[in-house]
């Protein structure tokens, strides 16, 4: 799968700024995720209900970190927002927001 990351008009990525603000040794538990994803394992993640195809990917560390993204077709996953299980609902937002825009872009 190939992965690559939502940016803004802006040419922000919400998801990078949020991996900037980790710790080197959750960063490279969070690679080491991705990388997974990238050779078709997804692993412990799940659809958003009421995500308008968002998806979740949980990363069982620290806080419990979540990665949301969206998937275009079957073959490309696009990062959207990461955050904390207590930050949860916001990032869900986001992400829905980051993912409709991103749609449209990809159309």
């Amino acid at each position: 799968m190939k992965i690559i990351t939502y940016t803004s008009s802006t040419g922000k990525s919400p998801f990078y700024a949020w991996q900037k603000k980790l710790d080197a040794p959750t960063r490279a538990i969070i690679r080491t995720r991705l990388d997974r994803i990238s050779l078709g394992n997804l692993g412990d993640s799940k659809i958003v209900k009421g995500g308008e195809g968002i998806w979740e990917l949980r990363i069982d560390v620290g806080p419990g970190y979540r990665i949301y993204f969206g998937k275009n077709g079957t073959t490309i996953i696009v990062l959207l927002v990461g955050g904390a299980k207590k930050t949860q609902e916001r990032d869900i937002a986001k992400a829905k927001q980051y993912w409709l825009e991103c749609k449209e872009l990809l159309k």
